[in-house]
């Protein structure tokens, strides 16, 4: 019995023996074709050893968010070098400047021994004329550039630094015909019914891929014998920041990183021992006057850590495992890995012998449970944890380590004003991240798309 041919499958078959190859999108439109019919078609012609894909892959190098921070200012170890030319300085002072930037900073420089510290300051012993990493960024700058046209081993330097580099890749296709398609006549096929092929396909209703990845995150916390907690999504800058440590006037707290719901001020905000105790930890160690109007200021909460935090303070518990997940907001410009709102995890352990090595030992088994077995740990600072550490795991699909969960320890500022007596081991981090590792996507938005035929394709289990 001869072959029965769908008119979308005669439409590419014709079209391929007219342009004998072709992508997808110059198969639509020559065939008039949607870019699903054109899909289905390819497939359904490759099941007849009709059609032959042929795939590649190019790759281009840009600067991630870090990357372009020391593009337009200059590397965390160069800014920390331009302050010392002029003599000395103050450890306090430099880690006001520099801000996040100055454990980095400080890191390599003492690495290199291009500086040394004398009780508390810091003093420049030499200054490179060029950085390691630095020719990189100048090559590759705002635009795109090939691994080939950059100093291998210059990249390498900053490819061992998180959101530095962006490896884009980027899959073309390419159709063309078999041998027996090509002598085909589809012109004039029979009309007669072809008992093998394939019935219409159902597609019955399941949970989102993002509501699967969160409920499998809880699983594996609740199984780990952690308790979850729960708190609004609206916070007073209070809990969301000064009870963290984070000072009044840290660039977090701007409006071009936090939103403020307009003209709304909270009432009540703590204890008035909690206040009190706060805002001298604050005078104490961060030398400015402490405003309680500030503190008053509500925000839709930029981490769940602030949930934490609060129960933490008033309920005191000698040792506890507590996780809170939930809807965080950062007003971020929109990107392939960046969301105004998206979800977080984030976690605590509290008891008398808690220490980094159980944080470590914490979320290694977290990741593993996850599926995810190739990770490290990387020196970072937080504003609020000392010491403070980065998770790294290898993508493989993108052939580099990225970075997801921060964690550390949090600092005696943050808990001592709160009556918090017992080692606190704090640890959070996006859900999209891990999700986007799950399913192999490379862009964040796709999970907010709402495209059918990807939401379909994917299986529950990763």
């Amino acid at each position: 019995m001869s072959q029965v041919f769908h008119d979308i499958e005669k439409k590419i078959i014709n079209s391929l023996k007219k342009n004998p190859i072709q992508t997808p999108e110059t198969l639509e439109k020559s065939t008039q074709l949607l870019p699903d019919q054109i899909r289905r078609g390819i497939e359904w012609l490759k099941l007849k050893n009709l059609a032959i894909v042929d795939e590649s892959k190019s790759s281009t190098l840009s600067l991630g968010k870090n990357g372009i921070d020391s593009f337009e200012k200059g590397l965390p170890e160069r800014r920390l070098l331009n302050l010392l030319t002029n003599g000395p300085r103050k450890l306090s002072d430099l880690q006001k400047e520099l801000g996040f930037i100055f454990g980095p900073a400080m890191g390599l420089s003492r690495k290199n021994n291009w500086i040394e510290t004398s009780s508390d300051e810091i003093i420049l012993k030499i200054i490179p004329s060029i950085l390691p990493g630095e020719k990189t960024l100048q090559q590759i700058g705002s635009g795109n550039l090939s691994k080939d046209q950059i100093d291998k081993i210059d990249l390498t330097e900053l490819l061992k630094r998180p959101d530095f580099i962006i490896e884009n890749i980027m899959t073309s296709k390419k159709i063309s015909l078999t041998d027996s398609a090509k002598s085909m006549d589809v012109s004039n096929t029979s009309g007669a019914i072809d008992v093998e092929a394939n019935v219409p396909e159902l597609f019955v209703a399941r949970r989102h891929p993002l509501k699967d990845t969160i409920d499998e995150i809880r699983e594996i916390f609740v199984t780990l014998g952690f308790s979850e907690i729960f708190g609004n999504m609206t916070q007073s800058s209070f809990w969301n920041f000064d009870a963290l440590f984070t000072p009044q006037d840290h660039p977090a707290r701007e409006l071009q990183d936090t939103f403020f719901l307009d003209g709304v001020s909270a009432k009540k905000i703590g204890t008035v021992e909690q206040i009190r105790k706060v805002s001298d930890s604050h005078k104490k160690n961060w030398r400015y006057q402490w405003d309680i109007n500030e503190a008053r200021k509500m925000v839709l909460r930029t981490h769940t850590t602030c949930v934490t935090i609060k129960h933490l303070a008033e309920k005191k518990p000698d040792e506890a495992r507590i996780f809170s997940l939930g809807r965080v907001f950062r007003n971020e410009k929109v990107s392939y890995k960046h969301l105004v709102e998206f979800n977080q995890i984030e976690g605590i352990v509290i008891g008398k012998d808690a220490n980094l090595r159980n944080l470590m030992g914490i979320q290694r088994e977290f990741y593993k449970r996850i599926g995810i077995t190739k990770i490290k740990f990387w020196p970072t600072f937080f504003p609020y944890t000392e010491p403070s550490l980065q998770t790294m795991v290898y993508n493989e699909k993108l052939g580099k380590w990225i970075e997801l969960f921060g964690m550390g320890i949090f600092r005696p500022e943050v808990t001592k004003p709160l009556g918090i007596t017992k080692p606190v081991l704090a640890w959070g981090g996006g859900i999209e991240r891990i999700a986007m590792l799950k399913y192999g996507l490379t862009d964040v938005r796709e999970f907010y798309n709402n495209d059918l035929g990807w939401l379909r394709s994917n299986t529950k289990c990763q």
